[in-house]
């Protein structure tokens, strides 16, 4: 399986992700453009993921099964996070996995993150504000994007990439939003 001709490099790819409407990208190539986005430097990880998204899409044609909730499942605790609204323990874990991929450890403002004292003390919209602006230290953006419903979700990416991610979302029908102001 092949991903779509786009290169991963947005200044040199030809696709003006900031104003030319005539210009179109299939959805397909969207999602392609989302995974290198939330892969920053690791197209092997995106054309895997890219990989499991297509052949899940095929497989779920007959199914009520929306194209984020099949983006969601390829990426989760990898490139993404989805945890329940209460959840702090598996958002301060997620984000730590995520983190660890460039070598990043989020400062939670405490010695141990995952103490239970902390974790009762706090919220996910909490938590996500903080590890935003710990990640933005180092040149990088933790998005979360609109569930409709009592989680949080989102990736992170890198901070020059801010604007490419937010038409791509807009692309693809997702409402995203920095970290710092939770959904």
């Amino acid at each position: 399986m092949t991903a779509p001709d786009n290169e991963s490099d947005y200044e040199d790819d030809g696709f003006d992700f900031t104003g030319d409407e005539n210009e179109e990208l299939s959805q397909e190539a969207l999602i392609w453009q989302l995974l290198l986005l939330i892969n920053p430097g690791d197209e092997e990880t995106a054309l895997q993921q890219f990989s499991r998204y297509r052949e899940a899409r095929e497989a779920e044609q007959d199914e009520n099964f929306g194209e984020i909730d099949t983006l969601q499942d390829v990426i989760d605790w990898t490139s993404g996070f989805h945890v329940d609204w209460k959840d702090t323990e598996s958002f301060v874990d997620s984000i730590a996995e995520m983190a660890a991929r460039w070598n990043l450890q989020v400062d939670w403002g405490v010695e141990d993150p995952t103490d239970d004292e902390f974790l009762d003390g706090t919220d996910v919209p909490e938590l996500m504000a903080r590890a935003h602006d710990r990640l933005r230290e180092y040149g990088y953006t933790l998005w979360n994007r609109s569930t409709g419903g009592d989680s949080y979700a989102g990736w992170i990416t890198l901070r020059r990439d801010d604007e490419n991610m937010q038409a791509v979302a807009v692309g693809l029908g997702i409402d995203v939003r920095p970290g710092s102001d939770a959904y």
